[in-house]
């Protein structure tokens, strides 16, 4: 496909809001993915922290 515009590029074919409207879903899928992995990472640490404390007292 050849564009001769950034605004054809943009409607990609009559299509631009399906194919933007996925990417831009998809993408904020991905960074609650990062958000939510890190989120179980810090209270799986937490976890482990306070198993540790308990052993020790």
């Amino acid at each position: 496909m050849n564009w001769h515009s950034l605004q054809d590029f943009l409607a990609m074919g009559g299509y631009g809001s399906y194919v933007w409207g996925s990417f831009g879903v998809v993408s904020g899928l991905m960074m609650l993915e990062v958000w939510a992995l890190a989120r179980r990472e810090r209270e799986a640490q937490a976890a482990v922290a306070s198993t540790n404390e308990e052993g020790t007292a």
